[in-house]
């Protein structure tokens, strides 16, 4: 939407900015962050850990066995005189595994312990903290941007190349290379190239960390802190810290965020993050946002840099740097905003050949909006709502399909396969925008069938503000 929303954004960042410090004060207040807990009682069973609402995975403590008879028992007496049913720590197995992730499943069976023990009931408990941490996904072939803000250094927790869901990065790409989701390859080289630094570039890609399962399209994970360095900040020096590495950063993203606090009163933006993808194929362009929604500020489909993407390529395919394709930010706007994460591919806004013999990338630029995000399954009833005195502004809204894991449950396969169903609507706005409640139902009689015979559902975005009068 092409709306002007600048003193939306105001508001919402001194709103924003005024949760923060409470949360900052909780976090400064205490010795440590509150800890999550998960119990599985039975072999083979998930195992999840999920930081979805914010952050990343740190685990503290993970156990397997049976010594706590009343954990798990349903009542029952536990059977433990079987001394290899005892409690076995299998923290270092589950750090591996989980640290540094959004969601982690496992069960008991990749650990290694799974079996035995007949008659005894088991468990697997992990304790775990959701670390305040950049998240961020690449898809192969693009470029990784991390960035922090002024005199703030990178510190990369955790960095992995590979796949491990059916999901990530698979906008254009066939069944075939996208099945192998056991393919994991965890990387120092991120932390190598980038730790210290104000900001990084760096692709991801067969070149740069090796091909971990050929024939499969592949993608990044990247969780990062930014931190102030010691020379930069003169009470740091008062605080030493000789513990584990999830302590210092513990200490380094209390001090951030405090930091991160006070600057977001004097902003008057909201940072800009930046997706690259080289090439020309039906390659994965991710935009993604952690909290809020995507509000697209600019995209190139084109060169305008002899730097960018020019990795092995000779001189005449990256000498124009006059290139652009017209319609690329109108079509990615459309396409991405108001959304928390959208997929679009190089194939979308590659044709015509905006000049040919030259390489060509596609780059956006984008700020994430604080901005409360639905979906809505088809045949169900969207409900939007705002605290009193405040009304709805809608931000985005769409009815289709674009992911084939968003409500698919008990639906056969046929009805979810379409996920190039995609109709942006207005009707939402017009219905909701100014009340302080609205209903809407998610069907095609209220907007229109894009894709006869799927599925669909609806993605909506709004913020709720004050009224303005005059």
């Amino acid at each position: 939407m092409d709306n002007s929303y600048s003193t939306k954004y105001l508001l919402l960042l001194w709103s924003g900015c005024i949760a923060l410090v409470v949360a900052v004060g909780c976090v400064l207040g205490h010795a440590g962050m509150p800890s999550e807990r998960v119990t599985t009682c039975v072999d083979g069973v998930v195992h999840r850990l999920s930081c979805e609402l914010s952050g990343v995975i740190s685990v503290q403590t993970s156990r397997y066995g049976a010594e706590d008879s009343a954990a798990c028992n349903d009542g029952r007496k536990a059977e433990i005189s079987n001394a290899t049913c005892s409690d076995v720590a299998v923290v270092d197995i589950v750090k591996k595994k989980c640290n540094g992730k959004r969601v982690c499943e496992l069960s008991s069976s990749d650990l290694g312990v799974s079996g035995g023990c007949r008659g005894t009931t088991k468990y697997l408990h992990t304790t775990y903290t959701c670390l305040s941490a950049f998240h961020h996904v690449t898809c192969e072939h693009s470029l990784a941007h991390l960035q922090c803000g002024e005199e703030q250094v990178i510190l990369v927790y955790r960095a992995e190349y590979g796949r491990r869901d059916h999901t990530t990065c698979i906008h254009g790409r066939p069944d075939s290379q996208i099945q192998n989701i056991n393919c994991l390859n965890p990387t120092s080289k991120v932390a190598e190239r980038c730790d210290g630094k104000n900001s990084c570039l760096i692709k991801a890609g067969n070149s740069e960390f090796g091909d971990p399962c050929y024939g499969t399209y592949k993608y990044l994970e990247v969780a990062y802190t930014c931190s102030y360095s010691q020379d930069q900040c003169s009470w740091c020096g008062h605080h030493h810290y000789s513990g584990s590495s999830e302590a210092m950063l513990l200490f380094r993203l209390s001090s951030t965020m405090w930091l991160a606090a006070v600057c977001l009163f004097m902003a008057s933006a909201v940072s800009t993050e930046t997706v690259t993808t080289c090439g020309d194929a039906s390659i994965a362009h991710r935009l993604e946002c952690e909290d809020g929604v995507i509000s697209v500020q600019s995209a190139l489909y084109g060169r305008a840099n002899k730097v960018i993407c020019s990795e092995g390529r000779p001189p005449q395919q990256t000498s124009n740097t006059g290139c652009s394709q017209s319609g690329t930010r109108n079509f990615v706007k459309t396409r991405c905003n108001g959304k928390k994460m959208c997929e679009i591919s190089t194939n979308d806004v590659n044709s015509p050949d905006p000049c040919t013999g030259t390489y060509k990338y596609l780059q956006t630029n984008f700020t994430c909006l604080p901005a409360i995000h639905l979906i809505v399954c088809e045949n169900s009833y969207a409900h939007l709502y705002c605290d009193r005195g405040q009304v709805i502004s809608v931000f985005g809204a769409d009815y289709g399909r674009q992911d084939k894991a968003v409500c698919y449950a008990s639906r056969p396969p046929s009805q979810v396969e379409n996920v190039y169903c995609s109709n942006p609507t207005q009707i939402v706005a017009q219905s909701c925008d100014g009340k302080n409640s609205c209903s809407i139902r998610v069907s095609n009689s209220v907007f229109g069938d894009p894709c006869v015979g799927t599925y669909k559902y609806l993605q909506l975005s709004y913020v709720c503000e004050y009224p303005t009068f005059g």
